[in-house]
């Protein structure tokens, strides 16, 4: 299969949403397919308001559409709902093909977070973002059940995996937790709605490391220099940190999944979190972790886990698995036509304000090539040029006037389109032929028959006044 996967969030990013496209990006190769990812690599970009290492593009709609229609994918994907999701939903809506797309993040609760816009505001418009889709996938059955709630599309499951191979317990890592010097872990995006404070004000023995990068980095570091921060750094740099930790804290309340979440698992670390969506579904009852509403409790009642049961719950979450679920909810992007689909036709993408520029620009070439090539037009031109003033130099009425003036102009829209059925004849073959004949013929009739309707207006105006 041809699959066009459309993404805002893209390196140099480092979040769960990357790393899930990209693992599945290359579990779809693995099976054979052919992926092509619209990512704001190819295109002029800004920083994002708050968020300066999320790249925004910039009027990105002409160059999305090139990229779909020149791919003619059999599936589209559109992941977020940034400039370039909403590019891709324009260029499948204008051009009748069907598409999935994915929610990754709780962008609503996000954008609540930091500015206190209404929750109500913000899903209106993730609602009428994937309203079009044939499916919404979502990471958890408690994400699903709050998308039914909002009323958002049609969502259906796509879970999440983990490299078991990159991210696994490494010789020379911790094996049993210092209860005396015990290191708590968090890594993500230092930023204001995951809830870092209420990791960081904990009384906790040990140390506490954070590793990511964010808005909000430098102001935790003055606020917390008791705190080691390393920043960001690359999904293969993170296992070695991992082993070195006793417990992950995943203190955010807002993500819809968390896969931080398993790759501390899978390196043995337990985890501490709220009982939330994301931990809920991650981490459950399952031993590897502990969920308390009381996050302190949590941390220290974690720190008394077994790390071997944290990485055999891991070992339940395989990318291939995922892989193959997101497979299998992607929709035909159109159904069989007889040898022509608009998506195909490259002269059907200009649309707004471009297709309006551009059509008056081909309208003004279109009477330049006929006032250079036809000389039956430049005759009627001429024409029009004396019996145009006529018509305003008569006695008539307004409606008398107007029918005058509209019966000119229809010889001059009638032989254009006599021309541009000769041309069009011309193009396919220069020999003769019976139907190429027909054709000119019948062209050449419309534009007697229009000259005929102007002499007859013109001479019915005339005889009224002047009989």
């Amino acid at each position: 299969m041809k699959i066009a996967i459309v993404t805002d969030a893209w390196y140099q990013q480092i979040n769960g949403v990357v790393r899930t496209l990209t693992k599945t990006r290359e579990g779809l190769e693995a099976l054979g397919h052919d992926v092509m990812m619209i990512t704001p690599e190819a295109f002029r970009t800004v920083p994002c308001p708050t968020y300066p290492e999320i790249r925004l593009s910039v009027f990105p709609g002409r160059g999305v559409s090139a990229r779909l229609r020149a791919f003619g994918a059999d599936h589209l994907h559109i992941a977020t709902e940034g400039p370039l999701g909403l590019a891709a939903r324009r260029f499948a809506r204008r051009n009748q093909l069907a598409f999935t797309t994915a929610y990754h993040t709780r962008f609503p609760e996000y954008v609540h977070s930091r500015i206190r816009l209404p929750l109500g505001w913000t899903y209106a418009f993730i609602r009428w973002f994937h309203r079009p889709g044939c499916a919404v996938m979502a990471p958890t059955n408690a994400v699903v059940d709050d998308l039914k709630k909002w009323r958002v599309g049609n969502p259906v499951i796509w879970p999440r995996g983990v490299d078991l191979e990159l991210f696994r317990p490494e010789a020379g890592g911790r094996t049993n937790c210092d209860m005396k010097n015990p290191i708590f872990i968090n890594v993500g995006r230092v930023a204001v709605e995951k809830n870092l404070e209420a990791f960081l004000d904990l009384d906790l023995p040990g140390e506490k490391w954070i590793v990511g990068g964010g808005p909000a980095l430098d102001q935790m570091k003055a606020c917390h220099p008791d705190v080691r921060f390393f920043g960001p750094k690359d999904m293969a740099e993170l296992p070695a940190i991992y082993n070195q930790a006793d417990v992950f804290v995943f203190p955010s309340k807002t993500d819809t999944f968390g896969l931080v979440l398993l790759e501390a698992m899978a390196c043995g670390l337990p985890v501490a979190a709220y009982p939330v969506t994301g931990p809920i579904d991650v981490v459950g009852n399952s031993g590897a972790g502990a969920l308390d509403e009381d996050l302190g409790k949590a941390c220290r009642t974690a720190l008394t886990l077994s790390r071997k049961a944290a990485r055999r719950h891991a070992e339940g979450f395989s990318w291939t698995a995922a892989t193959d679920i997101f497979a299998s909810h992607l929709v035909t992007a159109r159904a069989p036509e007889d040898g022509y689909h608009i998506a195909d036709n490259p002269h059907k993408d200009n649309h707004g304000v471009t297709r309006a520029i551009a059509a008056a620009r081909n309208s003004w070439a279109g009477i330049i090539f006929a006032v250079r090539e036809e000389s039956a037009f430049r005759q009627e031109l001429l024409l029009a040029a004396v019996m145009l003033p006529l018509a305003l130099w008569m006695p008539a009425t307004t409606l008398e006037t107007g029918m005058m003036i509209a019966s000119l102009l229809l010889v001059l829209i009638v032989e254009l389109l006599n021309s541009s059925v000769e041309a069009a004849v011309d193009q396919i073959s220069y020999s003769k032929h019976g139907l190429s004949r027909r054709a000119k013929d019948y062209g050449s009739a419309a534009v007697m028959l229009a000259l005929l309707l102007c002499g007859a207006v013109y001479a019915l105006v005339a005889a009224k006044y002047y009989l």
